[in-house]
Order: structure tokens, then sequence, then C-alpha cells
């Protein structure tokens, strides 16, 4: 047996990698799973790093925040993703369950911000929404004008409200395992209902009643689940000028001359409203390492490093011109200091 393939059955032997009976047929490529808005960032750091890195390029897959962390959480090994790209930060849920597969080690790497846009066909009517009429146009129940529960009867925008467009509901969003239906639900679903009178006096009296009416969305083909290829939203606010569609910010970035974004609270999604906290739905980006497998996939420490680099993340870097907003040179600076020492993370945490 060679020197190499003695070593690299050593270190899978020290990180856990059981089950392979030939070490030397161990993968030579990074793969990476998780978050469709964070898909196309990672994707040009994996393209960058396999044309001046002397690696493979990297594997990346489109399967949602929640399927990736799924798929990443689900053991150590070459047959376990080493990435996952996250619209959210890890769930303690999600990271207790990488602890009892033997998950230990995680490196959790802010990389950038983002904003969840409503986003419409330049063709459409244009709207302009409160968080508390994005919430009604998508809430499964919604108050009566007595305060009472009811399912939702609003069929078209002005029955919301009279100076919204007289033309139907029909919103393309997320699946429950993207990371942008969970970030949606917490920075305009929730805050929306808590500026309805009826359900902010449901959440003093009720607080478990409260969670489940703002965590809940309309069945009834108002809303449609239109996958984690947010791309497909863009093709389909193209063909259909009434419809809406719910994701991130580069993707509307990229389609501007066909797509404009819906302004929150008169705040219209741009770069520099959600760069700054001001428009509603700026959430963080994140890409979140298996320690465990550095020094065994090859080349996993240059691909941090890669997308840690001022190259990639700072304002004029390759990724700004993706879409992804650039954090503060200062956070920039020890974000990288802490991915290179691949600082991981602790149960204290994780909320």
């Amino acid at each position: 047996m060679s020197t190499k393939i003695i070593t690299t059955a050593a270190a899978l032997a020290a990180v856990g990698f059981v089950g392979f009976a030939d070490v030397a047929s161990a993968r030579d490529q990074i793969r990476v799973v998780g978050s469709s808005t964070v898909y196309p960032f990672t994707t040009a750091v994996a393209e960058q790093i396999g044309k001046t890195g002397g690696l493979k390029t990297p594997v990346v897959e489109s399967t949602g925040t929640g399927g990736g962390f799924k798929l990443f959480c689900g053991g150590v090994g070459v047959g376990h993703p080493d990435i996952s790209n996250a619209s959210r930060p890890i769930r303690k849920s999600e990271f207790e369950d990488c602890q009892k597969n033997g998950v230990k080690d995680i490196v959790e790497i802010k990389v950038g911000i983002d904003g969840i846009t409503i986003a419409q066909s330049k063709a459409g009517p244009a709207l302009k929404l409160t968080l508390s009429q994005a919430f009604l146009a998508v809430a499964e129940q919604v108050p009566d004008k007595d305060g009472k529960l009811v399912a939702n009867p609003y069929k078209n925008w002005s029955d919301i409200d009279p100076s919204l467009p007289n033309v139907k509901i029909e919103i393309l969003g997320p699946p429950p395992t993207s990371g942008t239906r969970d970030a949606f639900h917490e920075l305009f679903m929730e805050p929306g209902a808590e500026k309805i009178p009826a359900l902010a006096a449901l959440r003093k009296s009720d607080r478990k009643a409260f969670d489940t009416v703002w965590k809940s969305i309309r069945k009834d083909g108002a809303y449609v689940e239109a996958g984690e290829n947010d791309n497909v939203i863009v093709q389909k606010l193209e063909a259909n000028r009434n419809a809406f569609g719910i994701f991130g910010y580069s993707f509307l970035e990229e389609n501007t001359a066909k797509l404009r974004g819906v302004p929150i609270n008169g705040i219209e999604p741009e770069y520099d409203p959600i760069a700054a906290g001001k428009y509603a739905g700026s959430r963080p980006l994140f890409i979140y390492v298996k320690k465990q497998h550095v020094g065994v996939i090859p080349g996993l420490d240059k691909f941090v490093a890669e997308y840690v680099s001022p190259k990639a993340m700072s304002k004029d870097g390759y990724l700004a011109l993706k879409g992804l907003i650039s954090l503060p040179p200062e956070e920039a600076k020890k974000i990288a200091a802490d991915a290179t020492a691949m600082k991981t993370l602790t149960a204290a945490d994780v909320k």
C-alpha cells in the first residue's frame, strides 16, 4: 500500500470514516448542499477554485436550507456533504441531530446579507405592501371584522385594501424545506400579524395560538409552492404579469430588466436599504463546514479561504456582482479570521 493511501486511511479513521472497504476511492471533490439563495454564490466560488485552485470544481446542489442540513447532519464520511449553504442560522434541533450522528465540529461562516423580496413582472400592476397586508394575503387564517379567526377569505388584492390592485392573489413561493420560507415567516408573517390589533391581543392572551396563526400559510391555491429553484419562479412571473414571487434579492437583481420588487412599509428592496437593515426582509446568509472533513476531502480549507477572501466577499468582489450584499469590512475581517482558524460552534452558540 502506498504512503499516500496509508495517510488517507489514517485520516479517515481519525474522523470516523467507517464502512469504506477501499479508502483509495475516497471522494476527491468537495460536495455542497443546501440553500437555493446561497447556491449562486457558492457556485461562483466553486467555479473560481476550480479554475485557479488546482482542484476539481466542487459539486453544488440546491436542496433548500432544511434539506441541506438534513444531508449535512447525516454523518461523517465520504457519503455525506462537506458544506451546507443556509439562508438562516442552524437550528438547535439540527445542531443536535449533527451531534447525534457524529458531526461534532461545525464551522459557521456568515458570508453576506440578502433581502427576501416579493417581486412581480414589470408588465403587471404596481404593488406596494405593508407587512400586515403581506400577512393577510398569505395567512391560512385571518381575523374577521369581529376579531374571530376565519379561513382566509381574500381572493383579490383589493379585498385586503381597496387601494391595492383588483387582481387575483397569486403568490409563488418556496416550500417548507427552504430557509427563505422560514425567514419569510419570521421577517414578514410574524411582524405582520403583530400589527393587526386582534392578533396582537391574541399574542398576549395565547402565545401558542398566535404562533400557529403566523406560521400557517393558506392552501387554497393563492400561495403556490414553486420548489427550490428560484429561477423557475422568475420564469413564471415573466409568463404571468399578475403573479408575485418570493425569493432572495440576488434573483431580483439579476432580472431587473423584467421584474421589479415590491416596496414593503415604503422601503424598496434595494442594495443600500438591505445592507443597512432598513428593509424588513434583510437577513444574513451562511455556509456551514464540516471540520472533520478538512484534511480528508482535498481542498476544503482552500475553498473556505477563497470564500472569505476580499476578492470574493468585499463590496467590489465577484460575489457582489452576483447580487450578494457584502458585510461591513471589520465584520468580514473577523469572520475571515474565525473561518481560517476553523472556529467551531458550541451548543451555547445555537438558538
